[in-house]
């Protein structure tokens, strides 16, 4: 078996591997020991720098940098033993690789667990269940705004868990995937424009928007042609991308979220409570009906469509790539 092979059936092992078994809480996952990494050297890195404006920037920048390094030599590093063990090894290693970089099916599970808390009219527990995928208080959402929490979640990290890393992925094989995980769960750990984090988190935001560029846009299109394939409103999903696509503060987070807004005929975002402190965000979407629970399955159907469309496309490439080395 060539390596063209091996990394076209690891990805697909790995994919089929995530929708089977998603996050077993009980198994050690890479992603923690990446916040440990994370966590470890931002308290390094702040003692050596100081509290300045330049200070904290520098800081951050060597923070991102240190991150990006150890994760892609410890990814390399496994990669490379197992290539030297052989195709069987070089398979298998990849495929875990590849399993725990996708997150459908805990992105999936997670949600439902909301979903489920809704649908047996118990506010309270979907109140604790959201808080677990939501970086916003929770405590002031009614049944319809944690449901709307949970869609947008599912939109936006349809993009960050699942296509993106398959991109990344198709690209660079495991190694590139897993440093761009780095970015993301960097991103998500210390990308905040608090007080904390507004100059040292600086770089690993910009990082983060750098590197979701493409694949946020790439996603929005792959979920236009889900809501198609699902029988939702695509047609109301390519307006409003169109017209509500950057409706939000990051320039790739309303890229999915708008599609699946319009997809399912709903209004997603507006303010939102954080840490104590209202943040006002634009509307996206039209509120066509309200939002209700089962808003929570159908987004998970989308997501799941635009990324077995995202699977084909990343084997497509790795095919294609192959034929040109």
């Amino acid at each position: 078996m060539d390596s063209v092979k091996i990394h076209m059936a690891s990805t697909l092992a790995g994919f089929i591997l995530d929708a089977c078994f998603g996050d077993p809480h009980f198994l050690p996952h890479p992603v923690r020991g990446i916040g440990n990494l994370i966590s470890l050297s931002e308290k390094g890195i702040r003692r050596l720098f100081p509290k300045t404006e330049k200070g904290e920037l520098a800081g951050g920048a060597l923070f991102v940098l240190l991150v990006l390094g150890i994760t892609a030599a410890l990814s390399f590093g496994l990669w490379y033993v197992a290539a030297a063990a052989g195709n069987t090894a070089l398979f298998l290693a990849e495929s875990v690789m590849v399993y725990f970089l996708l997150a459908a099916r805990s992105l999936r599970d997670e949600s439902m667990r909301v979903y489920y808390s809704l649908r047996n009219g118990d506010v309270e527990e979907a109140r604790r269940n959201v808080s677990m995928i939501v970086g916003r208080d929770t405590s002031v959402l009614d049944a319809q705004g944690i449901a709307r929490a949970a869609v947008e979640t599912v939109a936006e990290n349809a993009s960050d868990g699942v296509i993106a890393p398959l991109f990344y992925l198709a690209l660079g094989g495991p190694v590139l995937g897993w440093v761009y995980k780095a970015v993301n769960t960097m991103d998500s750990m210390a990308g905040y424009k608090n007080k904390k984090y507004f100059w040292f988190g600086r770089a690993a935001a910009r990082l983060d928007d750098a590197a979701n560029f493409l694949p946020s846009r790439l996603s929005a299109l792959l979920m236009i042609a889900a809501a198609a394939v699902c029988r939702l409103d695509y047609r109301n999903a390519c307006r409003i991308f169109k017209r509500d696509r950057f409706n939000h503060k990051s320039p790739n987070s309303a890229q999915t979220e708008s599609v699946c807004a319009g997809a399912l005929d709903i209004r997603l975002a507006g303010d939102a409570w954080y840490f104590g402190e209202l943040c006002k965000k634009p509307f996206i979407g039209d509120a066509l009906r309200p939002v209700e629970y089962e808003d929570i399955r159908r987004a998970n159907r989308l997501m799941y469509a635009a990324a077995v469309f995202a699977l084909i496309l990343a084997l497509i490439w790795q095919a294609l790539a192959g034929m040109w080395i």
